[in-house]
């Protein structure tokens, strides 16, 4: 079997070769790498060499809702828009959606995303027709079923995707603690602990969840679900803006991981920014996210790259909350593990990006500096993945033929 040898590429500085292995891992990186016989080689021709980015958290195949509801709060948006149009969503709505913001993800450069959404074997089959890596979960809603259907409805749901194998890895998914009941999250953390499995939900996106949360229960989000045994190293955490300091201390010592997702929360107007320089302090996981885009419309993370820096450093009315090289650490996944960032190192899986170095985004100043405030989608030209090419120059073959057909399930649901 030929492998992939990519030449000249830039990498720390200097010129590069990388040879992927048979297994989808890289074999050999360096400067002194060169091309076997017989060996396919992609001449890079000075693009700059680096890791994929990482969206850890979306709901992918919401493509489909894109547009919809755009003008509404968060709690009338899923009431109104998103609930009663999910109820007639059927596999194959789901596979297309999802087959659309995988080209989406690798027109931008993310080659993992972590999703959350119905008929989670379909997502899974759009992930693996597009060559790409995902943490999937079948949200859980509790809709007043006792905790013991939810449980089982959740185990067949993760046997399932356990089956599956590479690339998908198998999550839970509680949606969050408003919709899902607390001797269900119990129950929920035990299974995770059994399986050795994360857990994916919203927390703290709104203040009126944290006000609901303390009227009920007493405590704030984060206690609530630590009382539960749900707040451990296998816990992402979405969103995270009314979380206090307390809460980041907590998630901390926990060691769970919170994903910010700050294009979305700032169309649906959640009143706040995720507190960064707290959560650092702190010693907080973190990672990037777009929800998904029937909330923020791209999944270009990007763009959210950009406004997560932005937001921060405006709201803490101070330009050296973060810095470039930190959100672009946040961006590709590295400074959560729970996220599963590729390292671009021999052993590792061979994904990784080739950027157009004479973009006129790339061209002159720090390449990190660059990369947030600067670059966009067009600055990707290569995406390669387990040692496979998914796109290069920014060509995409399979683009026409999967537009299409999600426009077909769209309009099949009345969007």
């Amino acid at each position: 079997m030929s492998t992939l040898f990519v030449s000249n590429a830039r990498f720390h500085g200097e010129r590069v070769g990388l040879r992927c292995a048979a297994d989808g891992t890289i074999g050999d990186l360096g400067p002194e790498v060169a091309p076997r016989h017989g060996e396919e080689t992609l001449d890079a021709a000075g693009q700059v060499l680096v890791p994929p980015l990482v969206n850890g958290h979306t709901h992918a195949a919401m493509t489909l809702f894109r547009g919809s509801g755009g003008e509404l709060p968060l709690m009338p948006w899923l009431e109104e828009r998103i609930w009663p149009v999910e109820a007639k969503l059927e596999a194959e709505d789901v596979y297309w959606g999802a087959r659309l913001a995988c080209l989406e993800f690798i027109r931008s450069g993310t080659t993992r995303f972590w999703d959350m959404y119905w008929h989670p074997e379909a997502t899974a089959r759009a992930v693996v027709d597009a060559g790409l890596r995902a943490t999937i979960g079948a949200p859980t809603i509790e809709m007043g079923r006792p905790p013991a259907k939810v449980i089982v409805e959740a185990r067949e749901s993760l046997t399932m995707l356990e089956g599956l194998g590479e690339p998908i890895r198998p999550a839970l998914a509680p949606h969050a603690i408003y919709t899902v009941g607390e001797e269900s999250l119990r129950l929920l953390a035990e299974l995770s602990a059994e399986r050795d499995v994360p857990v994916q939900i919203h927390l703290s996106e709104t203040a009126p969840e944290v006000e609901d949360c303390i009227a009920q229960h007493g405590l704030r989000p984060a206690f609530y679900l630590d009382q539960l045994g749900l707040l451990t190293e296998r816990t992402l955490l979405a969103h995270g803006v009314w979380l206090d300091e307390d809460e980041l201390a907590l998630i901390a010592t926990r060691g769970a991981t919170v994903v910010s997702n700050p294009a979305a929360n700032m169309k649906l107007a959640v009143g706040k920014a995720f507190p960064y320089p707290a959560a650092h302090a702190a010693g907080v996981r973190i990672g990037l996210g777009t929800d998904g885009a029937g909330s923020n419309d791209s999944l270009d993370l990007l763009g959210d790259l950009k406004l997560f820096a932005l937001l921060q450093r405006h709201a803490a009315a101070d330009a050296t909350a973060i810095s470039a090289a930190d959100a672009w650490t946040i961006a590709t996944g590295r400074a959560a593990p729970l996220l599963g960032a590729t390292p671009l190192a021999p052993g590792a899986p061979a994904d990784f990006l080739l950027l157009d170095a004479n973009a006129p985004e790339l061209a002159i100043g720090d390449l990190a500096t660059d990369l947030v405030y600067a670059a966009d989608r067009t600055a990707v030209d290569t995406v390669v993945v387990a040692g496979k090419v998914l796109m290069r120059g920014g060509e995409q073959p399979e683009r026409d033929e999967v537009v299409a057909k999600a426009a077909e399930r769209a309009a099949r649901l009345g969007l």
